[in-house]
């Protein structure tokens, strides 16, 4: 039996105040009804990064989103050997118009209650969340998880969402304008009965290292 070559895709949003996983339910042998990573077989027409790129459009609609690869690893699938290539990817969640159909159906899951997964896909997602959480200590990757212009308080929500954790708002405030990763856009937006709060974007949306 020749070994199996896959790729599988880590696709993480933070939507009301929580870190979400695009996962897709298995309607075909192995492990149908359990839940998975959106992936596929690699069939050595297109490159790696190639074949996660087009996934990622396929189950988004979007593209030009942040995507990274994360490790190549082995026995994930305990029926067959194989590789799989796995990659995360940050999404604005407005961004993401989810594919349509009763086969693989698609659905955002918290990663902090996860439903019965296939192949220990819950490892790999575990995995790929510590290595978002370390890259936030020293580069701008939020931004793949933000729209074009936002509020300090939505950036905020947005780390604390990942790192899991509550931060001091001044500090936070502070250590993002002293980066120099983001900049007042000069323009406000008005939130409830709060006075206008001024928007923000980042300066880079390109990965940028601190």
């Amino acid at each position: 039996m020749n070994p199996l070559v896959a790729t599988v895709v880590v696709i993480f949003a933070v939507i009301e105040d929580a870190v979400q996983v695009l996962l897709v339910q298995r309607t075909a042998e192995p492990e149908r009804g359990r839940w998975a990573l959106p992936g596929g077989r690699w069939d050595g027409r297109e490159g790696m990064d190639a074949t996660a790129s087009r996934k990622l459009v396929e189950e988004t609609g979007a593209g030009g989103l942040y995507l990274e690869q994360l490790f190549t690893t082995s026995g994930l699938d305990r029926e067959q050997p194989g590789v799989a290539v796995a990659y995360f990817a940050l999404v604005d969640q407005a961004r993401v118009r989810l594919r349509e159909g009763d086969e693989w159906p698609p659905r955002w899951q918290r990663v902090d209650a996860l439903p019965e997964m296939a192949f220990d896909n819950d490892s790999v997602i575990a995995q790929a969340l510590d290595r978002v959480r370390a890259k936030l200590e020293y580069t701008n990757i939020a931004y793949g998880l933000l729209p074009e212009e936002f509020t300090v308080r939505e950036l905020q929500a947005t780390y604390e969402a990942i790192l899991g954790r509550e931060l001091d708002r001044r500090n936070f405030r502070k250590r993002m304008l002293s980066n120099g990763i983001i900049e007042p856009t000069g323009t406000r937006r008005r939130e409830g009965a709060h006075r206008p709060a001024l928007l923000y974007r980042f300066v880079s949306r390109e990965p940028v290292f601190l």
